[in-house]
């Protein structure tokens, strides 16, 4: 087997503390990488013994299943070397390489090109002889379609796009990739999964949060940015994709690619329609009173940053024609939730005398609080009314004693594996910033629509429903997971 490294630039930040290095702890523990060298790089002079003391104390802080012994002896293995991001600098750590080599770019965003430069410039980009080298990039893979075409070119320059790994960290979950399985593994839904059958879909990803210690970021981002363009986007193209022909990388990143393509162009003269933004004001989460966004700290007091945004979607194919696609996600709402619900059309004729039970027919896939599937159908109240309820038939994605792994664990195994169907493909980024771009450049005016923190979001999203239907309620949704009333 070809030696291995794993170079993280930034590896004093957050990002490595709280998830590459439990991560990496944890794929240790199971056996996974014995053999993977870790070497951390990073601004601050620290000498070795003082980074290893560090992730000692994150891993203490972050890492499941923690364990001293186990701990101390991850630790004892890591290396580091300080340095800025120039060629020079990085040029240094090169007798430290392996002959596979990941560099995995831990860093903010406006760093990424530059960090790509300067691996390339010292050579690193070049693979030896029965090795290979990749690249590691954290999202936002820019911040409209103008900046993501730059940080292209400027990764090009030395680096080719088949060694460019983007991680969104969604497409590790478990639940998203179970989405896939469901769907193409049971002869029952793909009869059924098109517009004859489907009335609509609903993605969302709900948190009762506020923006905690991203102020920086986030008051630059929005929640389109943040959320809509990268995870619910991925989320939505997996759910709307056709069936593979082959499992291989570049046919799912194809079949993904071509829902985007797909998608109807957002009109700004009908926006309206199509995109609603909303901002937290103060409000009340049980006794507890919660701030408003401009309230937070680190957020300027005029702000029109968006912290609940939402989607309709169409896409022009045999498909889906005619069934809406709503994605939403928002701060401090009223439940921490994240759901892909497929609502199916009513029954062509109802049981003669049925007092309905309201709108039913819901196949639901949910990534938090619980990872689980849930079919909501309408089933006979007990009486002695020919009287209908709504019922739940649930089933776990795991069951007790399986192991389970965190997103970051999948895609780093993935990462050195070369296995490139769970991160995303330029084209893929490029058809989800043209499909934004229209809503970020007319929402550059205006300011968006107030909801009250602690609630469902603002009122406005109901315009983007079609007759007779309705968002599923964020509340409820959390209350029914947790099992309270």
């Amino acid at each position: 087997m070809t030696a291995q490294t794993l170079v993280i630039l930034g590896a004093t930040g957050d990002l490595t503390q709280r998830l590459l290095m439990p991560a990496l702890y944890r794929l240790r523990r199971e056996g996974l990488t014995q053999d993977l060298r870790i070497l951390g790089y990073a601004m601050e002079p620290w000498t070795r013994a003082r980074f290893q003391s560090h992730i000692g104390k994150a891993l203490r802080a972050f890492a499941e299943d923690y364990d001293a012994r186990s701990a101390a002896a991850f630790v004892k293995q890591l290396d580091y070397a300080s340095g800025q991001l120039t060629a020079q600098d990085v040029a240094a750590i090169s007798g430290r390489l392996s002959p596979g080599t990941l560099f995995y770019l831990a860093l903010p965003p406006p760093l990424f090109g530059t960090a790509a430069q300067a691996l390339g410039a010292a050579g690193f980009a070049q693979a030896p002889r029965n090795g290979w080298r990749r690249l590691v990039v954290e999202k936002p893979f820019g911040t409209d379609l103008a900046s993501a075409e730059k940080l292209r070119r400027q990764m090009h320059v030395h680096w080719d796009e088949a060694q460019v790994l983007r991680i969104d960290h969604f497409l590790g979950k478990e639940a998203t990739q179970n989405l896939m399985v469901m769907r193409f593994a049971n002869r029952m839904l793909e009869p059924v999964w098109n517009a004859q059958h489907i009335a609509q879909v609903q993605i969302t990803y709900a948190e009762t949060l506020g923006v905690e210690h991203r102020a920086a970021y986030y008051d630059k981002a929005g929640a389109l940015r943040d959320m809509l363009q990268n995870h619910l986007m991925q989320l939505f193209s997996l759910a709307a994709m056709e069936p593979l022909s082959s499992w291989d990388g570049e046919v799912l990143r194809d079949h993904k690619v071509e829902v985007l393509r797909a998608v109807k162009p957002i009109d700004a003269r009908h926006l309206a329609a199509h995109a609603v933004r909303g901002q937290y004001r103060a409000g009340r989460s049980g006794r507890s009173r919660l701030a408003g966004y401009r309230s937070e700290p680190g957020v300027a007091r005029g702000s029109t940053t968006e912290t609940f945004a939402a989607l309709r979607l169409q896409i022009d194919n045999w498909r889906w024609q005619g069934v809406p696609f709503y994605l939403r996600s928002g701060k401090r709402l009223a439940g921490e939730t994240s759901e892909i619900a497929v609502q199916f059309r009513p029954a062509a004729g109802p049981l003669p005398g049925l007092v309905q039970a309201g709108d039913s027919n819901w196949l639901v896939l949910r990534i938090k609080p619980e990872q689980r599937m849930d079919v909501e159908l309408t089933a006979k109240r007990p009486g002695l009314k020919l009287e209908g309820r709504s019922v739940t038939l649930s089933a776990p994605y795991a069951d007790a004693g399986d192991a389970g792994f965190s997103a970051y664990e999948q895609l780093l195994i993935d990462a050195l594996a070369g296995e490139r169907a769970h991160f995303l493909r330029f084209d893929e980024v490029e058809w989800a910033w043209r499909i934004v771009d229209p809503v970020l450049r007319a929402w550059q005016h205006g300011s968006p629509d107030f909801y009250a923190a602690g609630g469902e979001g603002p009122a406005t999203q109901a315009r983007l429903l079609d007759a007779g239907l309705r968002w599923r309620s964020i509340a409820a949704t959390t209350a029914d997971v947790a099992g309270t009333p």
